[in-house]
């Protein structure tokens, strides 16, 4: 079992054994929260930037893109501390933008910055001087990017992963994925007007897709794309999980961890896993879900209550 594989067997809010440095609000369950040094903390928590992307008109080149956007999202791409804290490339870009509440201990000075050679999160290029930059918007000017739009990109990438956080070799399908991604995002592709919500809907929507995508590449005869997708999936599961840990609403969290469960064996099994049985329970466990959202942290109202109370 390789290093990936090893980190997939956990269900992402085993995220939630973050970083004891990170917890700035320790008893608020989101993750997100814990890097975040906000003065509009609920906006942030339900509000995400409009996203720019230009969806390429090709269905190969499509695909590829949604590929990347999933694994943007995802810790496991990362590896390494990030991973074990449950970081992502949407972390610091959310939505493939910029973060300027983002605030993590021994990365960070300002809110918004982040020092990508600190030795907290690489072996490789950590160089022990504290040097945090601004967090550039990847959906913003391409001149203004380091190497957005060159050949460099695909390596600037891969370093990032490999070397800044020390995290796996990511596939060739994943890691070209991932670079037409961030290509696809464009400023005259930015929506005007407030982004969108952060809602159950939205969370449902990331893990049909990454499933949907990763029974695609077992089809395809890629395993090791079809894994990261599926573990995609579960840090999303995961990230449902922390909005629902409220009083009463332990069901709706065991429905979680059977889906996980099942998830977790599709990504040992690959293409003749149990793929039937996702089908047919998933949807049940989604409107189990819906049915009780409203008493949930995905509810601003629920949110705004155990936020006054912290």
């Amino acid at each position: 079992m390789d290093r990936r594989q090893r980190q997939a067997r956990l269900l992402i809010p085993a995220a939630l054994l973050l970083l004891c440095s990170a917890a700035d609000r320790p008893q608020l369950p989101i993750r997100e929260a814990r890097w975040l040094k906000s003065p509009a903390i609920l906006a942030d928590l339900t509000r995400l930037p409009g996203e720019c992307v230009a969806w390429p008109r090709d269905r190969a080149q499509r695909r590829s893109v949604e590929v990347g956007r999933v694994l943007f999202r995802s810790p496991l791409l990362l590896g390494g501390q990030a991973a074990r804290a449950g970081l992502s490339c949407s972390s610091c870009h959310r939505n493939g933008r910029t973060n300027p509440h983002f605030h993590f201990p021994g990365i960070s000075g300002e809110p918004g910055t982040a020092d990508v050679t600190a030795s907290i999160m690489s072996e490789h290029r950590g160089d022990g001087i504290f040097n945090p930059k601004p967090i550039p918007d990847l959906g913003g000017d391409p001149a203004k990017l380091k190497v957005k739009g060159t050949p460099r990109l695909r390596e600037f990438i891969h370093g990032l992963i490999t070397q800044e956080f020390d995290g796996p070799e990511p596939s060739p399908v994943a890691l070209g994925s991932v670079v037409a991604y961030v290509q696809a995002l464009s400023p005259a592709a930015c929506p005007k007007g407030p982004g969108p919500a952060i809602s159950l809907s939205s969370k449902l929507s990331e893990v049909d897709s990454a499933v949907a995508l990763s029974e695609r590449a077992y089809a395809s005869s890629d395993p090791a794309t079809g894994r990261d997708l599926l573990a995609a999936a579960r840090s999303t599961l995961g990230a449902i999980d922390e909005r629902y840990q409220v009083a009463g609403l332990e069901d709706s969290r065991s429905r979680l961890r059977e889906a996980d469960a099942v998830l977790f064996r599709l990504q040992g099994a690959g293409s003749a896993g149990p793929w039937s049985e996702w089908k047919r329970e998933w949807p049940k466990h989604e409107r189990a879900l819906r049915s009780t959202e409203p008493r949930s942290l995905f509810n601003p109202a629920v949110l705004r209550k155990l936020l006054a109370a912290s």
